[in-house]
């Protein structure tokens, strides 16, 4: 978590934000229970118990779960069913999930709690807003979740540690047994009553949380993507003209509408491309992988805008079966399935594939001295003795590779479970951790197209770039040196890496020519 974020989230009965999900998950900004929200909590809980009085049985209040729902339970045995049901679901395996990860998780059920449709305790909410306000997470498992019924083995898992059970990270990081951490903050451990065990793993939290940091994360890189794509096409001399305002609105997608903005912005005040742009000049067109720029980053842009639509209509969601409805009647349903929020996941990680496979393009062409217009072989001091940056693009190629198999989806794929009672399933948490590779992945591509591409601006001297390309290459060179023999490329690799996921490349554009799209 960045420290230093203050300002607290205030959760109600309405939608989260994305920016707030960031806050909390991320940047570790407390929550508040809004007081008015508490009346729909208690209405609820009221539901519960007055229901489960009752002789009808209500699934998870006095029946068993899943493929056990027949299953009648006493009411001296409900407390002990919630308390088996979440250790015995609390079944995840691998290594950690990150922690922005598990407090967005987190975060989401503890919303969902907040609506006043699944009829916890005040104590347990209470309990939930503490764990995240000390910092203390619990200690989530990569596999376990087939996203269905919910991400179950790690919503349980997080269960689990509020009920003093399984280990947990605190604040600082260190390692130790829930029970420890709970009593070092003064928490007091729940313990569950009916119907709560089941309220408390069943949501899509953990693929709904990983989609709302990757979209945050998506956003930087399209702009990253378009400051990349600049400078390369300012190094490979190529036009300007084809990201004509009146060209693009031809097609009118508003992601390519703001890329192509972007680029011309970018690209304006170059000496490098006012070089070129006489008569004299002999290329008719492009390759595809600089006049295509920004249909390429158009269309991810615009992906990337349509899985914001799903995310935002399930952070507006109440997820829970069963669901405690605002006339007190309690419904089962079948909410919890991930499919919406897996085919989003998915669709976002072809358009990441693609974008870096378009970035790659362009580095390998300004490598290429039959292609780069003039550029020494792999932009290197002394080619022959030297290799450059020739490597580097092997490294881009390799993560390009990555990407096209991580792009293989993972809803269209369902493995029966629970004796084929949850007999298809979203594996939308799986499409989710995927995504966050494919996020990493895209990040180094595109690093290395803007290390190769300062490199190549050098190489054009005594020609100026533009004044954002110029900010760009002095950022950078705060960390990474220019032209010169052969040295050890890993440590430049990764300052570049630095650079663009703290934004300091992106401030530095935008000190340049302003905010962009």
């Amino acid at each position: 978590m960045t420290p230093g974020k203050t300002a607290s989230v205030v959760l109600t009965q309405q939608a989260l934000t994305l920016d707030e999900v960031v806050d909390v998950a991320r940047h570790g900004a407390p929550v508040q229970i809004e007081h008015g929200a508490r009346v729909g909590i208690r209405a609820a809980r009221h539901a519960v118990e007055t229901l489960g009085a009752g002789d009808t049985p209500i699934y998870g209040v006095s029946t068993g779960f899943g493929a056990l729902a027949s299953t009648r339970i006493s009411a001296d045995q409900r407390e002990d069913l919630q308390k088996a049901l979440v250790r015995s679901h609390a079944a995840g395996s691998g290594p950690e999930v990150e922690r922005e990860v598990v407090r967005a998780l987190m975060l989401l059920r503890l919303h969902t709690f907040v609506t006043g449709h699944t009829g916890v305790t005040e104590t347990t909410v209470d309990a939930y807003a503490a764990l995240l306000n000390a910092g203390i997470t619990p200690v989530v498992r990569e596999y376990g979740s087939l996203g269905c019924s919910g991400d179950l083995a790690p919503l349980a898992t997080c269960a689990l540690a509020a009920t003093g059970e399984g280990e947990v990270r605190d604040a600082t990081g260190a390692l130790m047994p829930a029970a420890q951490a709970l009593a070092a903050a003064g928490i007091t451990p729940v313990t569950l009553v009916a119907k709560e065990g089941l309220a408390l793993i069943n949501g899509t939290d953990g693929m709904l949380g990983m989609l709302c940091l990757a979209l945050i994360d998506l956003a930087r890189l399209a702009k990253i993507a378009d400051i990349s794509a600049a400078m390369s096409v300012e190094a490979l001399l190529g036009t300007d003209r084809v990201f004509a305002a009146d060209i693009q609105a031809l097609r009118p997608h508003p992601g390519q509408a703001d890329s192509a903005a972007n680029l011309r912005a970018l690209l304006a005040g170059s000496q490098i491309m006012q070089s070129h742009r006489g008569e004299d000049c002999s290329v008719v067109q492009d390759a595809y992988s600089l006049r295509c720029a920004p249909q390429v980053a158009g269309a991810f842009r615009d992906t990337a805008s349509y899985a914001r639509q799903v995310a935002e209509r399930e952070l507006a969601s109440a997820i829970d079966n069963p669901a405690v409805l605002s006339d007190q009647r309690i419904e089962s349903n079948g909410n919890f399935h991930g499919a919406p929020v897996g085919y989003v996941l998915d669709f976002l990680a072809i358009a990441v594939a693609d974008l870096a496979s378009i970035s790659e393009r362009r580095t390998d062409r300004m490598l290429d001295p039959a292609r780069s217009h003039g550029l020494p072989a792999f932009l290197a001091g002394n080619p022959g003795v030297d290799s450059g940056l020739m490597i580097a693009q092997y490294t881009q190629a390799a993560l390009v590779s990555e990407l096209k198999r991580l792009a293989a989806p993972a809803s269209v794929d369902s493995i029966p479970s629970s004796a084929m009672q949850e007999d298809h399933v979203s594996m939308g948490w799986s499409a989710a951790r995927k995504l966050r590779k494919g996020i990493d992945a895209l990040q180094r591509v595109l690093a290395i197209e803007v290390l190769t591409s300062t490199r190549a601006l050098e190489l054009r001297q005594p020609l100026l770039p533009s004044p954002a390309s110029t900010a760009v290459l002095s950022a950078l060179r705060e960390t990474v040196a220019g032209i010169g023999p052969d040295r050890w490329l890993t440590p430049e690799i990764e300052a570049a890496v630095a650079a663009v996921e703290s934004g300091q490349i992106l401030d530095a554009a935008q000190g340049a020519v302003g905010p962009l799209h």
